[in-house]
């Protein structure tokens, strides 16, 4: 199954143990999409994912060009609770890129005992 299939409802969703796997947080350790942190600094600050990249959702809305790393790659977005996501994944996949939002965002992928750490690296916790 193509994660990235988009249809006429929009771009697709995922779970975070697929986008743990597409990301390079899954048992094999590749990666073949970014994953793409929409929230706040602030939010961001007190938790991520090692690895993310960082675009607000604000900054997005406002035109902002992708970061360098996430540039031309498949995207798997994420946020606190997948609201924000889905929302940054319609925006990137009309400017053309492969979009999808991670469903139960950040939440979800702690809760799923996924990796979660603040600015200095040590244990995180969702914002």
């Amino acid at each position: 199954m193509n994660m990235f299939r988009t249809g006429r409802s929009g771009p697709g969703r995922t779970t975070v143990q697929e986008a743990a796997a597409r990301t390079g947080h899954g048992e094999s350790g590749a990666a073949d999409a970014v994953l793409l942190d929409v929230r706040e600094p602030h939010e961001r600050q007190a938790g991520h994912v090692p690895g993310s990249v960082h675009l607000p959702l604000s900054l997005l809305v406002a035109g902002a060009a992708l970061p360098d790393r996430a540039q031309a790659r498949p995207l798997v977005v994420i946020c606190r609770s997948g609201s924000r996501s889905r929302h940054a994944a319609e925006l990137l996949a009309a400017r053309g890129a492969e979009a999808v939002d991670v469903v139960g965002g950040l939440r979800a992928w702690a809760g799923a005992g996924l990796p979660v750490v603040d600015a200095r690296g040590r244990n995180g916790t969702v914002a």
